[in-house]
């Protein structure tokens, strides 16, 4: 994924991330269906403190929905109900 790599190249190019850079990050993974990453990255995101919105949550509920994470769509959908968002 040559988004997930520019990601990455940020952090060494001491360019900061920010909310457009994880969501983009984030849905380039979800159309790549590596829903693994695409929960680690949001994880990043949050206890980095960048804004979350439904956008986010709705990429990474869609790439676990695709390969039946179930689990983690409840644990993603709970989050934008308790006011994560």
């Amino acid at each position: 994924v040559h988004a997930l790599q520019l990601f990455r190249e940020m952090v060494v190019g001491r360019v900061e991330r920010n909310a457009i850079t994880y969501r983009a990050a984030v849905s380039a993974c979800e159309k790549e269906e590596q829903w693994v990453q695409v929960l680690h990255l949001f994880r990043v995101m949050a206890d980095s403190r960048v804004e979350t919105n439904i956008i986010s949550y709705s990429a990474a509920a869609n790439a676990c929905d695709k390969h039946s994470a179930c689990m983690q769509v409840l644990v993603l959908l709970g989050e934008l109900g308790g006011g994560r968002v």
